[in-house]
């Protein structure tokens, strides 16, 4: 059986009894996204009898250059996707076309007898993609530039990271997407994460992570911003995070990123549990912020330059910046 890692967390959703179902299917791989260290565990929940390969590959390389056996989770904080197939080179190098070192991040390039002639009527796009190999030329002409990221273990497999095009500069800072992600989706309550931006203006330009629970439960904002604070720095903490059932499928099975709704605050987990405006004076704050805002959901621990930040308009969030605020006291709707 072959299939996308979103398929297979389908069938696995839909059809629990798959073991007996399908006693006699022993190999299963998946390739065309990232294989979630969650989903491979649940595999084997599900089919303890079974073998699950992990391939990576591209159009571009006769579809597959590399494969991982999944049988070590507990050693592993991601699924590798292993080490090259016969008569591939797999290189990981910097933008200089250097090799990186063991746990140094670096762009996926491939070479050997997998790799196409070129696209079809594009030449500048082939000179491009399909780059002279600046190594063993006569094990491979030409090397083929994924627009994948990666970095070698220390046991020689490759662990991936995302792809390349997902970096975005925000504030200053250069951030990959797919690096957020693959920390989010280690969570043990979380099932799948996606991190987008949620403004194409680079004034108004926010991280959002959509998450969906592993088990009917989400955790909360702040426990899911801790649990990034431990492993990345605070310019990657997405400032709001909305909660799914699922995810939009392509056709194929394949998440499809560009269906993702637009974030609406009432769909954002709440930091604190909601407590409701206690007296008249809590009501007219709240009533304040909701006009300012635009959201109906507002309660006493509510932060006005937190929830402003998150949902912006134009060029510029919402609401008075707090230099213009004689008080940081009065961020907080708690008197």
């Amino acid at each position: 059986m072959f299939l996308v890692p979103s398929l297979l967390r389908v069938l696995l959703a839909q059809i629990p009894d798959l073991q007996n179902r399908l006693p006699d299917l022993k190999l299963w791989t998946t390739s065309g996204e990232a294989l979630p260290l969650e989903l491979a565990r649940r595999f084997y929940e599900a089919l303890p009898n079974a073998r699950l390969l992990n391939l990576y590959g591209s159009s571009e390389v006769a579809a597959d250059v590399t494969w991982e056996e999944v049988n070590v989770l507990g050693q592993t904080r991601s699924v590798p996707i292993g080490r090259p197939i016969d008569n591939v080179q797999i290189h990981i190098l910097d933008r200089y076309l250097k090799p990186v070192p063991i746990g140094v991040r670096g762009e996926i390039y491939a070479g050997g007898d997998c790799l196409a002639r070129g696209y079809c009527g594009q030449p500048k796009l082939t000179a491009e993609r399909f780059i002279l190999n600046p190594f063993a030329r006569h094990r491979s002409k030409r090397l083929y530039k994924t627009g994948d990221l990666g970095r070698y273990l220390p046991d020689g497999r490759i662990e991936y990271l995302g792809r390349a095009d997902n970096q975005i500069k925000l504030r200053g800072f250069r951030i990959e997407l797919g690096e957020i992600e693959s920390i989010l989706n280690e969570h043990p309550l979380l099932r799948e994460a996606i991190v987008t931006v949620s403004e194409p203006s680079a004034e108004s330009q926010q991280l959002v992570a959509y998450v969906v629970g592993s088990e009917n439960t989400v955790p909360g904002t702040a426990e899911l911003k801790q649990y990034l604070k431990n492993r990345a720095p605070d310019y990657m903490i997405p400032s709001a995070f909305v909660a799914m059932e699922k995810f939009p499928l392509l056709p194929n099975g394949k998440v499809n990123r560009s269906a993702l709704p637009p974030v609406h605050p009432d769909q954002v987990l709440a930091e604190h549990a909601f407590i409701a405006p206690r007296n008249e004076t809590e009501g007219k704050l709240a009533s304040i912020w909701q006009e300012l805002l635009g959201i109906e959901r507002i309660g006493i621990n509510s932060n006005f330059f937190r929830t402003g930040r998150t949902f912006a308009t134009g060029n510029a969030a919402i609401g008075p910046s707090p230099e213009n605020i004689r008080s940081r006291n009065t961020s907080s709707m708690r008197v």
